[in-house]
C-alpha cells in the first residue's frame, strides 16, 4: 500500500548530506529542515510518476519544484515554485501576479544548474539563492509528510511541509490551478 515514505530507506538528512546537492547539504548545516530525512533511488527514476509507482510513495505526498522566471521591464525575478505532483501550479496568473511580473516562464534548465549547484529533475527549494522567493503552496505547507528532490536526481527527501513553509524565503500561498 503507498505511503509518503514508500518503500525506501530513510535517514536523517544530517547523517547523510554525502547523498544531496552541496547548496541542500551547506542549507542542512545551517539548520534548515530540521527533522529532514534522505534516501538514494536510482537516478534513472527521479521523474515523480516513475519515482511513485517504483517506490510505492503517493503521489498526493510528492510534491514538485519547478523555477520560474519573470520579467517586467529589464528586471528579472527568479522564483521556485512548490506544488503537490497531483496539482498543477497556476503559474501565468496567481505566480505571474504575485511576483509583479508582466511575463512569466519556466527558467531555462542550463541557467537553473548554474545559478543553484543543483540538478535538473531534483531542483529543491532548499538552498536555493537567498534573493528567489519560494512559493510554497498552502497544501504543501499543511502536508504531514512530503517527498521533495534532493538536489540531485539519485535522492529524495521525505519532509514535513510545515518545514518547508518555514524556509528562508518561504511564502504560503494558493497557488493551484482548479481541478477540472
Amino acid at each position: 500500500m503507498a505511503t509518503a515514505q514508500g518503500t525506501l530507506d530513510w535517514t536523517p538528512l544530517t547523517e547523510r548530506l554525502d547523498l544531496v546537492a552541496p547548496p541542500v547539504a551547506e542549507a542542512a548545516r545551517a539548520g534548515a529542515l530540521p527533522t529532514a530525512q534522505v534516501s538514494e533511488i536510482d537516478p534513472e527514476l527521479a521523474d515523480t510518476a516513475a519515482f511513485c509507482e517504483t517506490y510505492d510513495v503517493l503521489p498526493e505526498a510528492s510534491a514538485n519544484c519547478v523555477v520560474v522566471e519573470g520579467r517586467r521591464g529589464e528586471q528579472t525575478t527568479r522564483a521556485a515554485v512548490l506544488v503537490l505532483a497531483t496539482d498543477r501550479a497556476d503559474v501565468n496568473k496567481t505566480v505571474r501576479k504575485h511576483l509583479g511580473v508582466r511575463k512569466i516562464s519556466f527558467a531555462d534548465q542550463p541557467a537553473t544548474e548554474e545559478a543553484t549547484g543543483m540538478t535538473s529533475g531534483g531542483i529543491t527549494p532548499i538552498g536555493l539563492p537567498a534573493d528567489w522567493p519560494v512559493l510554497v503552496d498552502r497544501a504543501v505547507a499543511e502536508a504531514e509528510l512530503v517527498v521533495i528532490g534532493g538536489g540531485v536526481r539519485g535522492a529524495k527527501l521525505l519532509v514535513p511541509g510545515a518545514e518547508l513553509a518555514a524556509l528562508p524565503g518561504a511564502e504560503v500561498l494558493d497557488l493551484t490551478m482548479p481541478q477540472a
